[in-house]
């Protein structure tokens, strides 16, 4: 018998009913670090994403040096398609230039093509691959 389950983040890291005000906390904390990057995109004073990265040294783990690492990169599910993505990541990769990061890193989920599909435009390349066993029901 064979059984396939889809990764899916909720069965391990559930939101709280606090999760939203937390991350925002989280990020407002970040503002304050010299190696931590918060960039928000509004329009008439409206929020229609962020960006948020942080400098970070080498990493044995991914097999790589010292970058500008992409933790988060969001867009208002209606602004979509509209450059905003585009916006904040070129945003960021910039200061990253100024802070003289060697390179840009990021993750993408392997089914959020959407992303994916940006990524590659931008000019990111496909450097590692994670792969997943999922324990369990």
């Amino acid at each position: 018998m064979a059984l396939h389950h889809e990764f899916d983040p909720s069965r391990f890291i559930a939101p709280t009913p606090h999760t939203a005000d937390r991350y925002g906390d989280f990020l407002e904390a970040q503002r304050s670090r010299d190696d931590a990057i918060v960039l928000v995109a509004e329009e008439e004073g409206r929020v229609l994403g962020y960006a948020y990265g942080s400098l970070e040294g080498n990493d044995f783990m991914a097999l790589r040096g010292p970058a500008g690492v992409l933790h988060d990169l969001m867009v208002d599910t209606d602004e979509r398609g509209r450059g905003v993505g585009w916006a904040l990541v070129t945003a960021i990769r910039d200061v990253f230039v100024c802070r003289d990061a060697p390179r840009l890193v990021l993750s993408a989920a392997a089914r959020n093509e959407a992303a994916r599909r940006l990524f590659d435009r931008l000019g990111f390349r496909p450097t590692m691959i994670e792969m997943t066993m999922d324990f369990g029901s």
